[in-house]
């Protein structure tokens, strides 16, 4: 398969970018075993690719969830931004169909993930160098928010009060309040007595061993009480 003008028209529909420099989707788009040299390939694009996608994931992260730490922010993102991730979100919009590969790999009855993967990162940067941050981001962004969700969910299942955060800056777009009802014990052992209040409403209190663990299960509560969790 050669680069025609179908082909580019398709790509940009894809992307939502009619490229000033149409080379660029062109290189974008060819892989290696196309080319005569590596350097007319998309693996240069590929490496800015890979950083580009990495930042715009992560500053996302870092507006949409305000309450993680560092720790589980680098979580979300390793589980969003894998390469099986970007094979899948390259199948979805059908980039990979559009990759032009040699006769070799034509054979084949599917294109290995690894390359779907890679054309994700080469057609990012490629929005990057042409139409800057902004088009990158409103290419990308449609398809992260689900994968972040999913990422969450899949990576932070038991951690309550992530998932409580979450749920209330969706739904009434303001943070849960947690409260301290009382102490009691030595200081070096002492155990909280928390609930956890959400617009206007407070839900049952937990005990815990300290702050955290107090606050996690009374998360925990709230989350039941909305019919969100079953089960311990």
């Amino acid at each position: 398969m050669l680069m025609n003008d179908e082909i580019r028209a398709k790509a940009q529909e894809i992307l939502g970018h009619q490229f000033e420099d149409i080379g660029l989707l062109d290189l974008a788009l060819r892989h290696a075993s196309i080319s005569e040299s590596r350097l007319d390939s998309n693996e240069r694009l590929e490496f800015l690719g890979d950083a580009v996608l990495g930042m715009i994931v992560c500053e996302r992260i870092f507006h949409r969830f305000p309450e993680y730490l560092e720790g589980e922010m680098t979580k979300i993102k390793s589980l969003a931004v894998s390469r099986s991730i970007c094979a899948r979100i390259a199948m979805e919009t059908g980039l990979d169909q559009l990759i032009l590969v040699g006769k070799g790999m034509m054979t084949q009855p599917e294109l290995p993930p690894s390359l779907a993967a890679a054309v994700i990162e080469s057609v990012v940067a490629a929005l990057y160098i042409d139409g800057g941050m902004e088009r990158a981001q409103s290419f990308l962004m449609p398809l992260l928010d689900p994968l972040l969700d999913e990422a969450v969910n899949s990576g932070h299942q038991h951690n309550f009060k992530s998932m409580l955060q979450q749920h209330a800056q969706k739904t009434v777009g303001m943070s849960p309040q947690y409260r301290i009802l009382e102490e009691k014990g030595p200081d070096h052992a002492k155990a909280f007595h928390i609930a956890v209040e959400l617009d206007g409403t407070q839900f049952d209190p937990c005990w815990g061993q300290s702050k955290k663990a107090a606050e996690q299960s009374a998360a925990q509560c709230a989350l039941k009480a909305m019919g969100l969790i079953e089960g311990d």
